[in-house]
């Protein structure tokens, strides 16, 4: 069980890299990032950051992306997360809403068969 420190800063993390993405970031591919989920370490060293896309890219070249841009957002992040220590930044690419999509897209077609 994460702590509530830890779950505040997650919180925290979500909702400014949000921020950043929309307001700060000149690439229409951030743009069309949504986050969905932030899991930071015990120690607050290191930070999974969920993501999907409305962009049809290939998954693992949306992740590579994100990751090669996490240096600037990590800095962007610790100008106005107060924290003493930025997590290192890891994008992961979040296919539970695709995934969902598909078993609800094979229950309506059971239903209709």
């Amino acid at each position: 069980m994460r702590s509530h420190k830890v779950e505040r800063i997650a919180s925290d993390m979500l909702k400014y890299l949000g921020n950043i993405l929309l307001t700060e970031t000149n690439d229409e591919l951030m743009k069309s990032i949504t986050l969905t989920d932030v899991d930071v370490s015990k120690d607050l060293s290191y930070a999974k950051i969920y993501f999907t896309s409305i962009k049809d890219s290939n998954h693992k070249d949306l992740e590579k992306e994100m990751n090669e841009a996490a240096p600037f957002l990590r800095g962007k992040l610790a100008k106005v997360l107060e924290v003493r220590n930025i997590p290192e930044l890891k994008f992961i690419y979040d296919e539970t809403i695709a995934y969902a999509t598909k078993i609800e897209k094979i229950i309506t077609d059971i239903h209709n068969n």
